[in-house]
């Protein structure tokens, strides 16, 4: 578990070190920049994740194919979801624009709009690349070729770096674009991701036949059937990933009515949680890989193994996260800002973000392991209940109703994420037990 675990925990921290990044450059033009690049990125991001939520029906698709050694499949399952990729980009695109007009009507600090705008409108470009990224990564990712997505992201993590510096403010020559230059920065490091990967994929079909992956005749008819299974396993998944990403982003929408300040806070607080949480994402990933092949080989006594000990390895490394933010907020927040206000919300908000830790790295690994047996409506339907129904409710009402500001909302999220852990476990244990009495069952799963 570990062997495939830790590269692409180490992709996943990488991914997210880049937002970081971006909000440490721009943290050193005040607080509107880093508001507006939060408030951009999370609109971006609410968007992307339809297109890469629908792509992650192609993990239990390939895993599966693997372990049963159909490797001709893999690729043909691949090459749909590239099509998927282009498909998906024009609306998105278009969804995009349209929120770029309306920004304005959402009740943003006046200084915040405009970077907002030009934020999203530069960043939009990265959409494209971002997408067939993902196809790439899912697919040697499910076959268990982790390291080229590891090398990718961390190269990557020096690209933006590089082009943040050059773009933000304006060395070498360069025009100082302060907003616009992090946008541009982060199209930069997202067109080399998808070629980086690109290169590896062909590296894989030409040099290491070995394998079986290449071992057959290419299969390159386009069948509208396949696309349709996709789409039916992926879009739970695009949904669930939807209602998680964009409750935190009208999380910060709200946040963003309140003081500069404190949506700083705010979205200093969230870049560090996401990175704990990318290391719990890399785990789940790897556990719906191994769960995802033990089903293929029709072994579910393995499947139910991966699958705890995914479950296992995710609560112990939030546990220890968890201590870190209780007993050390500040010297966490130092390395982010020196703004006194800002610290102070922000160690607030780390307290906070301590109680949740633990069942946000259970259910982010049950959402994986599930994903491995097919099961992309669980997930859904949880995170449905625990942040719309539950988290953001609480969150609005502590904010706005009872004064609690941004520590409110942050509540109100903590409230809905412990209600999705405690949902998918005992699911995860019903659906595992029901395999291992009739491994058929997992067929139902897709339904």
């Amino acid at each position: 578990m570990l062997s495939l675990a830790l590269p692409v925990i180490a992709a996943e921290v990488g991914w997210v070190t880049m937002q970081i990044v971006d909000i440490g450059m721009v943290g050193q033009l005040g607080p509107e920049a880093i508001g507006a690049v939060g408030v951009g990125s999370a609109l971006f991001l609410t968007l992307a994740v339809v297109g890469i939520g629908l792509l992650l029906g192609l993990d239990p698709l390939i895993a599966q194919a693997f372990g049963a050694q159909r490797f001709t499949e893999c690729r043909v399952w691949a090459r749909h979801g590239v099509v998927l990729a282009v498909g998906l980009t024009f609306p998105l695109t278009l969804v995009a624009w349209i929120l770029q007009r309306v920004v304005s009507t959402w009740g943003f600090d006046v200084g915040v709009v405009d970077l907002i705008r030009d934020y999203l409108r530069i960043v939009t470009w990265s959409l494209l690349p971002l997408l067939v990224f993902t196809v790439l990564r899912r697919y040697l990712q499910s076959v268990g070729m982790v390291k080229p997505i590891m090398f990718t992201l961390l190269t990557a993590n020096i690209a933006n770096a590089i082009a943040n510096w050059l773009f933000v403010f304006g060395n070498w020559g360069f025009p100082e674009l302060g907003v616009e230059g992090a946008a541009w920065a982060t199209c930069v490091s997202r067109s080399y991701m998808c070629g980086s990967l690109a290169f590896c994929v062909w590296r894989v079909r030409h040099r290491f036949n070995d394998n079986g992956l290449a071992a057959e005749p290419p299969d390159t008819r386009f069948d509208f059937g396949r696309l349709r299974e996709l789409i039916q396993l992926g879009w739970p998944a695009a949904v669930q990933m939807t209602l998680e990403v964009g409750v935190f982003a009208f999380v910060t929408a709200l946040a963003g009515r309140l003081e500069p300040h404190l949506l700083a806070a705010h979205q200093i607080v969230l870049n560090i949680v996401s990175l704990t949480f990318m290391v719990t994402y890399g785990i789940s990933a790897a556990g719906a890989v191994r769960v995802g092949h033990a089903i293929g080989r029709q072994e579910p006594a393995a499947a139910r193994y991966s699958g705890w000990l995914a479950l296992a390895i995710g609560a112990g490394f939030m546990c220890v996260v968890a201590g870190l933010f209780f007993a050390i907020p500040r010297t966490i927040l130092r390395s982010f800002t020196t703004d006194v206000g800002v610290m102070e919300t922000g160690v607030i908000l780390l307290v906070v973000a301590a109680v949740f830790q633990l069942f946000d790295g259970v259910q982010a690994v049950a959402t994986g392991v599930l994903r491995g047996l097919g099961d992309t409506w669980t997930p859904m339907l949880c995170n449905l209940a625990g942040h719309w129904m539950v988290g953001l409710p609480v969150g609005y009402g502590l904010c706005f109703w009872f004064g609690w500001g941004v520590v409110g909302l942050w509540v109100g999220f903590s409230a809905g994420l412990i209600l999705v852990g405690l949902l998918l476990v005992p699911v995860w244990h019903r659906r595992i037990e029901a395999v291992q009495h009739s491994p058929a069952t997992v067929a139902t799963f897709r339904l």
